[in-house]
């Protein structure tokens, strides 16, 4: 039996992941801002701990993690899931919400896995999951600010992965597509109010694309948390496992595209070393 400490559980991936952890026999620490929204989309269960945490909060990040040990003596998966999104231009998103989007997505995630890590180490076993998108490999027009937090999660969890694999522990990013969930709803998307017509055809398109798109994305929920706990269940898990034909499209676009830049410009590139 592992146990799974995962933020951001009362809906969405979070909770359909919870629940997959606990019909597969594991013990689940789910945390959200509000426990009682846990309990309600999950249930009582005796193999599942649901606690407050706000992840922005890195003390109360620690006490959760005292309780889980507490309650279940070990911490196997961390899955930081808690985030949401932006949508806007890049100029047009304030300084406030550029602030609250860093808060949660990027100032969160280290805060919770810094309360976790000192009882992965001392187990030298674990693993952790980061919830990044597709759009921590492939930054676009109108998700630019939110892009960057999921870029600063896959920096962070490659120089995890590099820090941690002596110690016996796992580092994972997600990198999910578009999957039917509410991420574009008000409730998990944060549109800024602010619009610049010189953007329209840009940013602007995007905005009118999320709309129309929501609910209607191609990618299954129901089939990632299974997949999810079957990529912990595994022994050699990868760095990044993108989920969705739209995510490992933008990656083969991405990975050519840079392919031929380099090409096209690696003289110049390579021009600047000192002489041999």
């Amino acid at each position: 039996m592992k146990t799974w400490f995962i933020t951001g559980a009362s809906r969405g991936f979070g909770a359909l992941i919870a629940k997959e952890a606990l019909a597969a026999g594991d013990a689940v620490v789910a945390t959200a801002r509000n426990a009682q929204s846990v309990i309600d989309a999950l249930g009582e269960h005796p193999r599942l701990l649901a606690v407050d945490l706000d992840v922005t909060d890195e003390a109360q990040a620690h006490a959760t993690a005292s309780a889980a040990i507490k309650r279940f003596g070990r911490i196997d998966v961390l899955l930081n899931n808690a985030g949401f999104g932006l949508l806007g231009a890049v100029e047009e998103a304030t300084a406030a919400e550029i602030e609250a989007l860093y808060r949660t997505n990027v100032f969160g995630l280290l805060g919770v896995t810094r309360a976790i890590l000192p009882h992965m180490r001392r187990q030298r076993s674990g693993h952790i999951l980061n919830i990044s998108s597709v759009g921590g490999y492939q930054s676009g027009a109108g998700f630019g600010v939110y892009c960057s937090t999921k870029f600063a999660v896959e920096g962070l969890s490659e120089a995890l992965h590099a820090e941690l694999a002596p110690l016996g522990i796992k580092v994972t990013v997600i990198e999910p597509g578009y999957f039917r969930t509410d991420f574009l709803d008000a409730r998990s998307l944060t549109t800024s109010p602010t619009r610049i017509a010189d953007y329209d055809a840009t940013a602007g398109t995007v905005r009118e694309h999320a709309a129309a798109v929501s609910h209607n994305q191609p990618g299954d929920p129901a089939k990632l948390a299974p997949a999810v706990v079957a990529l912990v269940a595994s022994e050699n898990p990868p760095l990044r496992m993108p989920y969705g034909s739209d995510t490992v499209a933008a990656i083969e676009a991405k990975n050519a595209f840079v392919a031929g830049e380099l090409a096209q410009w690696r003289d110049a590139a390579v021009a600047t070393d000192f002489a041999v």
